[in-house]
């Protein structure tokens, strides 16, 4: 039966629209047109500048024939031309691919060819991977040169340079909304650790709607100041080039990680807002004095992953750094969790305030739903905050799909939820706290072990600075604790057997290590431990 309120109540011109986040930069460059948008090492440019920047992007790229589905694909570092590919690629329709600036030419040359990529532009800082992996290519795509000022090194990729490349384009340029809102806007591919990486699809409208997420769950205001610490290839730089563009606020772009230059660049320009692993926050704690001095605002600072131990989270607050922990993965458009903060925990005592702040938290505002639930059944789990569950995804933060993968598709969407492979608890509250990964956990004499409470007992030893636990082969067991412990410059003399007599104090027998080794961590390129090295490290040991 039709109801009385959809008689002759249609979607049309006058109340329906397409949502994309590329319609942000119009309305801020409109509204605010002298306001700052972008900052880098001597340039500075305004919201008309910008915009106009970006249509000359999307226009040059019409001239060259990229349209509706082609895929551009960008080897940038977070300079002022990635924030404009944000903009300039979709705006004719194509798709835009940021690519893992650490990888190497095979792995950058599976995904050009996998996503068909049509054009390439690249900082001359990876200039030879970028030319090496086009040479392993049989259809080449066209390949534009970014010479960033604030380099001046590395190797020219093409002759058609990124400047001169705009000015084939109109800065009047009318770009069209996407006929669509669930059309492809860009491609992130995944950091798989065994086999090719998959390609994450997200659409307009997704993008759209965890832009403004994050906006919401961080309480931002108008006009924030934001430092890029946080890659804009890890998915599309958790879709904050669209989030800050909405609220015409500043891009203070960064080439890399440097804890002394991040320091400086928060002085200087007042920034209000970064992100990034809680690896950066640690390195801010290590940096000089004289570069921690004088920082006399409050920066909010947003992590993902393991949350940042006690004494690091209590040393970053006397900083100044306000800390909120956040949760998702590539294939939501990075984070759709957040440990969302009481006033009633403010008067906690640190060790607790770091114990809840641990926690992945509740649904953005704008994630349909989230469970934690048995993988076979998909049953919730009871909030009891000790049965163990996997975490269930659903909304229209998630992606569209793997591309040209249907039956990883399936099965990451089986039973109608994402499928995160995260493991974790639901307490009374409905906050998750991911106790480990599906593949991480360690099962020893049919006990599991949760790698994450381990390294949480190692980070509160004083000599630790960063610690990485993974199951290790045992004839008897099974499997065994074996962490990896990166000590302090200033710690002196720590042998093993100090380190596993501090975690027998602290935790149960069968969960303290039988085995620490002590070297650096290996890492991906957004700061997180790679513990498929370390898992491989521990089968070989004697």
């Amino acid at each position: 039966m039709t109801s009385i309120f959809d008689q002759g109540l249609t979607p049309r011109d006058a109340n329906y629209a397409v949502q994309s986040p590329i319609d942000f930069i119009e309305r801020t460059a409109s509204v605010y047109p002298d306001y700052p948008a972008i900052i880098h090492g001597a340039i500075r440019r305004n919201w008309a500048e910008t915009y106009d920047r970006c249509r000359r992007l999307a226009s040059a790229l019409k001239g060259r024939g990229i349209g509706k589905g082609d895929t551009v694909a960008v080897m940038l570092p977070n300079i002022p031309a990635m924030v404009e590919c944000h903009f300039g690629v979709p705006m004719v329709g194509a798709v835009l691919n940021t690519l893992n600036v650490r990888l190497d030419a095979d792995a950058i040359a599976f995904m050009l060819e996998h996503g068909e990529a049509k054009v390439v532009v690249a900082d001359r800082e990876f200039g030879q991977v970028i030319k090496d992996a086009v040479r392993h290519l049989e259809h080449k795509p066209l390949v534009i040169d970014v010479d960033d000022p604030e380099y001046g090194e590395g190797v020219q990729v093409s002759d058609l340079d990124y400047e001169a490349f705009l000015q084939e384009g109109d800065p009047e340029f009318q770009w069209a909304f996407p006929a669509d809102e669930w059309d492809a806007i860009s491609l992130n591919y995944t950091s798989g650790t065994t086999g090719n990486p998959k390609g994450v699809v997200y659409h307009h409208r997704g993008a759209y709607i965890n832009s403004l997420g994050n906006q919401a769950v961080w309480s931002m205001d108008m006009h924030p100041v934001y430092l890029w610490t946080l890659p804009m290839f890890h998915c599309n730089g958790w879709c904050f080039p669209w989030t800050i563009t909405a609220m015409a606020g500043t891009h203070v772009c960064l080439r890399r990680v440097d804890p002394e230059k991040i320091l400086q660049l928060i002085r200087d320009h007042q920034v209000t807002h970064m992100c990034g692993a809680p690896i950066v926050l640690n390195a801010l704690l290590n940096a000089s004095p004289e570069a921690k001095a004088g920082i006399d605002h409050e920066v909010k600072s947003m992590t993902a992953g393991a949350a940042p131990p006690a004494q690091v989270i209590g040393a970053i607050e006397e900083l100044g750094i306000k800390v909120t922990h956040v949760y998702g993965l590539t294939e939501v458009y990075g984070p759709v969790t957040v440990c969302a903060w009481k006033s009633e925990w403010d008067e906690l005592p640190l060790r607790e305030r770091a114990q809840i702040k641990a926690r992945q938290g509740v649904r953005y505002h704008t994630l349909g739903g989230t469970m934690v639930g048995d993988p076979s059944t998909m049953q919730p789990v009871p909030k009891d905050g000790k049965t163990i569950g996997e975490i269930f995804l659903r909304g229209n933060t998630v992606m569209k799909g793997y591309l040209k993968n249907p039956s990883a598709t399936e099965e990451a969407f089986r039973g109608g939820w994402f499928h995160t492979g995260d493991l974790a608890v639901w307490h009374e509250d409905g906050y998750l706290e991911i106790k480990d990964r599906l593949k991480d956990i360690i099962i020893s004499g049919g006990e599991n072990i949760s790698t994450i409470e381990v390294e949480d007992t190692l980070y509160r030893h004083p000599a630790v600075m960063e610690a990485a636990v993974v199951a290790r082969p045992d004839e008897k067991w099974g499997e065994t604790p074996c962490a990896f412990v990166t000590l302090k410059p200033e710690a002196g003399d720590v042998s093993e057997e100090d380190i596993i007599e501090f975690c027998r104090e602290h935790l149960a027998r069968f969960k303290v290590p039988k085995t620490v080794v002590f070297s650096e961590l290996p890492k991906t390129s957004t700061g997180k431990i790679q513990k498929f090295v370390l898992r491989d490290q521990a089968k070989e040991l004697n």
